[in-house]
């Protein structure tokens, strides 16, 4: 009879967790920005409050399930692009798009920073009518402010989000010393405050 009692609370506890993990889940929101290295798209959104998880992975193009070296031959169509998963409670959609202007360089075309090719190009990948509405709107306005002669970022549907190899994932809190090296040779942050200002 004890064993009974015992099964019968471990079930109720297992769908407990269940259930609140699925209605976490649902108060939650994704979107995908390209920005270039996606190592730094990772660590520019892990700074935003209300981001909960950000994954680095591949979005753009037609190959299923592509590689790291498949990409970075620039044959797949895909970019190099983070998946935010963000409680919309704290941070709203339109927020992480005037947040992701200020981590990129729009003004280049299939390129960010040192990176060379359209894997690093920068782009907006909406998942439904309101992201799409959202992001052009916001493209929109960027264009029209004339602050730049031409603007390369594209907004386009999410067709398929592909996660990177695990050794992609939180690669600057891994690996810290590598991380910060390529990113000052790189010149991200130099550039940002000669597109953007200091203020960004």
């Amino acid at each position: 009879m004890r064993r009974i009692q015992i099964m019968l609370a471990g079930l109720v506890l297992s769908l407990g967790a269940s259930i609140g993990s699925t209605a976490w889940a649902a108060a939650t929101q994704t979107a995908v920005f390209a920005g270039g290295c996606f190592w730094c798209t990772e660590s520019d959104f892990d700074k935003v409050p209300g981001v909960i998880k950000t994954t680095s992975g591949y979005a753009g193009g037609a190959e299923k399930n592509p590689t790291y070296e498949q990409v970075g031959g620039g044959k797949t169509g895909h970019a190099e692009a983070v998946l935010v998963e963000f409680d919309p409670a704290k941070v709203s959609y339109a927020q992480l798009v005037e947040h992701y202007w200020k981590t990129i360089d729009p003004t280049v075309k299939d390129r960010q920073f040192c990176d060379v090719g359209r894997q690093y190009r920068t782009a907006i990948f909406y998942a439904n009518d309101e992201q799409k509405k959202i992001a052009q709107d916001s493209l929109a306005r960027l264009v029209n402010s004339k602050r730049f002669p031409v603007v390369y970022t594209e907004v386009a549907p999410v067709i398929g989000f592909y996660p990177a190899e695990e050794y992609h994932q939180d690669y600057y809190k891994k690996n810290p010393i590598r991380y910060n090296y390529y990113r000052s040779r790189c010149g991200r942050d130099d550039r940002l405050v000669e597109v953007w200002g200091s203020s960004k």
